[in-house]
């Protein structure tokens, strides 16, 4: 009889609230919609600082940004994580230029130097091409059809999946290292077909790494474009003899001392308690870095500013974190796990944003600790703001020390569609990103950071 009594206040207790946390979303998204500063301040990274490789001087610029963005937004506490980071430079532009006497054709094709790709200096590289569609097809080829021409993956993104990041999953290790498993075979050189769906004429960088235990020679890599790649690709059908000239002058300095810049709400109740949401401040520098990932860098930010401005006092130390040296080494991600552990830090959870200001879909959340268990509850909540999918499994890749750590992690994602359209390319600049956008993805996050305070 008494527990048929309680039920009544259970129940009550229960609407009233989900009620308050109803209401509390609703002032956030409102702060979000209407006063938010996400737009302002990515305008002022993307085209004032603009691309901002681990290293260069835009990136030591975007640091002295991000900290008074921080102080700005609210901090009261901003620390400076020391690491320090590669110093790859892209030196002049990039060649690549295709003959044919057959085909009567002696046509530039649109191409851009991967990451961490070595120089072949004024004097180029002219060569046959030899195409492949996977590393089992040029191992099988061997040294004597391969060996001194220059290898060309062109390997599609599979357009049956439903999440473009999967197509982009599969096809990004060749970019990654297919030129060391062309040198294992002698080639002289390979360019990859972008990482794109998308048919167009824009070239996609992206890093790359040399593995010596493949080969110990390091060949020159570069991207070619969409309709580059079908250029050559039909080319080669027609006339197998062709030539393929490449010409890069990258090189690789000694590193170069860095930070990730780390802005801190101290918690009133826990304050040695930590809920984090991160992005990562280096771009590539062919582009303004808009996307990716100065989105996801105003994205934290404003987490400090809704806080400050609503007057909102968290129980556990909230964190918006700038990453450094994402895009070719994941220094910053290990230094901050490297601090956390040092500091003894107890994480109970940690965000990142790094798949573009995009209309938000959902997020993916770690199913350890029973985090996974905690946000998929809060559904509903989210379901009038269309943020409907709560997956298992999430993260990013700065959060991967972290995550080695034990601390549960969770990835933003927004409806990625058209982000591989401009992913590392010169055109991920800050007029493609779409205000509302960006501000309901900012406010998804901030609503999530903001139940993950109250509730864990």
């Amino acid at each position: 009889m008494k527990l048929l009594k309680l039920i009544p206040v259970l129940f009550c207790f229960v609407s009233f609230s989900q009620n308050s946390d109803s209401i509390a979303l609703k002032k956030i998204y409102n702060y979000y919609l209407t006063k938010s500063k996400c737009y302002s301040n990515l305008e002022y990274l993307a085209t004032k600082i603009g691309g901002r490789l681990s290293g260069s001087p835009q990136a030591a610029q975007a640091v002295i940004w991000a900290k008074k963005a921080m102080y700005a937004a609210g901090a009261d506490t901003v620390i400076l994580q020391p690491c320090m980071v590669p110093h790859w430079v892209r030196g002049a532009k990039e060649k690549c230029n295709l003959t044919s006497t057959k085909l009567k054709l002696n046509k530039p094709l649109n191409c851009v130097a991967l990451g961490n790709c070595v120089g072949t200096g004024a004097k180029g590289i002219n060569a046959q091409v030899i195409e492949v569609k996977s590393f089992d097809e040029l191992e099988k080829l061997g040294e004597a059809k391969v060996k001194g021409k220059i290898v060309f993956y062109n390997v599609f993104f599979d357009q049956t999946h439903i999440r473009t990041g999967s197509a982009y999953g599969e096809s990004v290790k060749y970019r990654g290292k297919g030129a060391s498993y062309a040198a294992k075979y002698g080639a002289v050189g390979s360019i990859v077909r972008s990482m794109t769906s998308v048919a167009d004429d824009e070239p996609h960088t992206g890093n790359m790494n040399y593995d010596t235990s493949l080969s110990k020679i390091k060949v020159p890599t570069l991207a070619i474009s969409y309709k580059a790649a079908d250029l050559l690709s039909e080319s080669l059908k027609k006339d197998a003899d062709l030539k393929l000239y490449i010409e890069t002058h990258c090189q690789t300095l000694p590193d170069e001392p860095s930070f990730n810049v780390v802005g801190q709400i101290t918690g009133t109740e826990k304050p040695n308690e930590f809920i984090i949401a991160g992005g990562h401040l280096d771009a590539w520098d062919n582009g303004q870095g808009a996307h990716d990932d100065g989105t996801g860098i105003v994205q934290c930010i404003e987490i400090l500013e809704v806080y400050r401005l609503l007057g909102i006092k968290p129980k556990h130390s909230i964190r918006a974190v700038a990453f450094m040296n994402e895009e070719n080494g994941l220094r910053g991600g290990e230094a901050y796990a490297k601090f956390a552990k040092e500091k003894n830090e107890k994480h109970l959870a940690a965000l990142e944003t790094d798949a573009g200001g995009f209309t938000p879909r959902g997020f993916g959340v770690d199913t350890t600790f029973g985090l996974y268990n905690l946000v998929s509850k809060w559904h509903d909540l989210f379901k009038p703001y269309f943020v409907e999918r709560i997956d298992k499994e999430g993260g990013g890749a700065d959060l991967i020390a972290l995550e080695k750590l034990g601390v549960p992690c969770i990835g933003f994602e927004p409806d990625t569609q058209r982000y591989f359209d401009i992913h590392h390319t010169a055109v991920d600049t800050f007029d493609k990103v779409h205000k509302r956008e960006l501000e309901l993805g900012s406010a998804a996050i901030g609503a999530l950071i903001y139940l993950l305070d109250k509730y864990k």
